[in-house]
């Protein structure tokens, strides 16, 4: 995510091209305008993800800004973008200095740290007024080099196994560590024809699924102090494992997968096996897809050093320096998160809250679901925070990590092994030559 030197553009160009991209990435305006107009009203603009729970941005444009806009005299305009069209408006609006006031990032971007205002001021009156947020969210808005809040995180959203369990059963096996999903997933692709779908490719899914192996097998991209250290035995193994995995368990269609793949993987019943946030049962559920009632969940996988995973995606609003309104998009944040119980409802479980506090009753809420099969079957979620965390493990998520993560060094890395372009041993010496170079950038930066 690393960005790229732009020569100026003029306003009535940025306003012509970002016309453009937005029929492109197919961006829809809601704009709400609350009663009567007056000469002191404001505007708070916004821009998000088309969110996965189409039942969430109802709840958000029909109720939430509505609501709020009246209280704050003010109108709240929010676009809504594709997943992957995030990255290149950012870089528009950073170009053009002009944009929205709150731009809403699915991982951390700490490459923008130059141009956000510094978030602090957010997460302590939050802080104040509901509790302490989680670490996972501190590690994802945080530099300890320069103590700026890059950002600030709302909500995460777990990212448990979706697995099918009348296949599991059949082969008299449960997903519980990374080598049960290699030796079931392909006794049921051998039997069923059916296999594991783990992304080999360039995109979202496939960079938290190959680190939570990372992470599980003692591998990580830099270690606590912000040191390089992907060159190494537990990493080489990793690979290896991966090679395995795919060879004995999966199919050639994942080097190909964008982020809603395992999604259709798993609802068309075509997969066994899938890395996922709940989106998958949600949308089944939804629109009653039958396979729906055999997709069960589970907690990430244990490897052999530990049972660790990521967050699915980390929500990450920045405020840019150049916005209009920067103590209005400051308070819409405030007051959002006092309502994120009703974004978590809204959610269908979907965003998890960064301040628990918020949903008191947050185990009560997922151990029983009117829409689920068993009704119980979001409550393996419940201690997500115990084997969840973030881009960035052990550290923080710097400047360094985004690159890494947004440039996919990690998913070309395993992908080129898996697919016998590459050996794992060169395979991981490339990955490693250019981690160390994106360090070395960031570092002589200051940035880490």
């Amino acid at each position: 995510m690393g960005q790229k030197k732009n020569k100026p553009v003029s306003r009535r160009d940025f306003i012509k091209t970002a016309g453009t991209a937005a029929l492109a990435v197919g961006v829809g305006a809601h704009i709400i305008v609350p009663g009567r107009a007056s000469a002191q009203q404001k505007t708070l603009k916004i821009l998000q993800w088309n969110h996965f729970v189409p039942g969430y941005d109802k709840w958000f444009h029909n109720t939430y800004i509505k609501e709020w806009g009246e209280k704050n005299n003010t109108k709240v305009i929010v676009d809504n973008i594709g997943l992957a069209g995030l990255n290149s408006r950012a870089a528009a609006e950073v170009s053009a200095q002009k944009g929205h006031d709150l731009f809403l990032f699915l991982w951390p971007a700490p490459v923008y740290e130059d141009q956000v205002i510094d978030h602090r001021e957010i997460y302590e009156e939050c802080e104040r007024k509901y509790g302490k947020a989680i670490d996972l969210a501190i590690r994802s808005t945080y530099n300890p080099k320069t103590k700026k809040y890059y950002g600030f995180s709302d909500s995460y959203v777990p990212d448990p196994i979706n697995y099918r369990k009348d296949l599991w059963d059949d082969v008299g096996m449960f997903p519980d560590t990374w080598d049960d999903i290699r030796v079931g997933g392909g006794k049921i692709k051998k039997k069923h024809g059916i296999p594991v779908g783990i992304g080999l490719a360039s995109e979202i899914d496939t960079n938290m699924a190959l680190r939570a192996i990372m992470y599980s097998f003692g591998s990580s991209v830099h270690d606590a102090e912000s040191k390089p250290v992907l060159k190494s035995e537990n990493t080489l193994e990793a690979i290896k494992f991966v090679k395995a995995l795919h060879k004995e368990a999966m199919t050639d269609e994942v080097f190909t997968w964008d982020a809603s793949s395992n999604n259709r993987f798993m609802l068309s019943g075509k997969g066994s096996l899938a890395l996922n946030a709940i989106s998958i049962t949600r949308t089944g559920e939804n629109k009653k897809i039958p396979v729906t009632d055999n997709i069960w969940l589970a907690k990430a996988a244990k490897g052999p050093v530990r049972r660790i995973g990521l967050e699915h995606v980390m929500d990450v609003y920045v405020i840019w320096k150049f916005a209009e309104n920067i103590e209005g998009a400051k308070q819409f944040l405030i007051d959002y998160v006092g309502n994120f119980r009703s974004g978590f409802l809204a959610s269908e479980f979907y965003n998890f809250p960064c301040f628990p506090k918020t949903v008191p009753d947050f185990k009560t809420l997922i151990s029983k679901d009117s829409k689920a099969k068993p009704p119980d079957k979001y409550k393996v979620l419940e201690d997500v925070l115990d084997w969840a965390t973030n881009v960035g493990y052990p550290g923080y998520a710097n400047a360094a990590i985004d690159e890494v993560f947004s440039t996919w060094v990690i998913s070309t890395m395993f992908a080129q092994a898996a697919a016998g372009k590459m050996t794992p041993k060169d395979a991981l010496n490339q990955a490693d030559k250019e981690v160390r170079r994106i360090f070395k950038k960031w570092r002589d930066r200051g940035k880490i």
